[in-house]
């Protein structure tokens, strides 16, 4: 939920909330964050998870992170996210503030009150800032809509029980339903 636009927001304001409470920042405009549910967070968990191991066993150079995760994603102070993960290759993007610019990879899990933003609001952004590939995982359908911005705006939908096949890593498949 966005608050009332009385003027253009910037990262100051989010470092300005009270204690305990989050919210994104996007082109000024601050959007509260509800708190995940249990399935949300189990999800989020065994994703991460699976990513890190994966990254591990492979001796790969790619950092994951969860949110609550600083995704300064634009280079502007216009623009705060935290996705539930974050995969970041470029390590000099990273400091002890967060990511500086887009991760390669960025999934988002959806709640009923982030339908908007993840499916419309985030996707749009996450595209034009260079996200390599963004997943909407969702919980209440059980489906997971695959974007590659590399080779395509969405490269495919999958349902929990599929082997999701991961753009950026071509040898990497993920089965939901395998982890929860």
């Amino acid at each position: 939920m966005a608050l009332q636009q009385e003027r253009t927001y910037t990262v100051k304001d989010i470092y300005g909330l009270p204690d305990g409470e989050r919210a994104e920042l996007i082109d000024g405009r601050i959007y509260m964050m509800a708190p995940p549910s249990r399935m949300h967070q189990r999800i989020s968990h065994v994703l991460e998870w699976t990513i890190e191991n994966y990254i591990r066993d492979k001796g790969g150079a790619c950092e994951v992170y969860s949110a609550p995760f600083a995704v300064f994603l634009s280079g502007d102070d216009a623009n705060y996210v935290e996705p539930d993960i974050s995969v970041i290759c470029d390590r000099d993007k990273l400091d002890d503030k967060g990511c500086n610019g887009a991760p390669d990879w960025i999934i988002e899990i959806i709640s009923p009150s982030t339908q908007q933003m993840d499916y419309g609001i985030k996707l749009f952004k996450y595209r034009t800032a260079g996200v390599r590939e963004y997943w909407t995982v969702n919980p209440m359908t059980q489906i997971v809509n695959v974007y590659d911005f590399e080779k395509g705006e969405n490269t495919g939908q999958y349902r929990f029980d599929d082997s999701i096949p991961v753009s950026i890593y071509g040898d990497l498949h993920i089965k939901i339903t395998d982890l929860v």
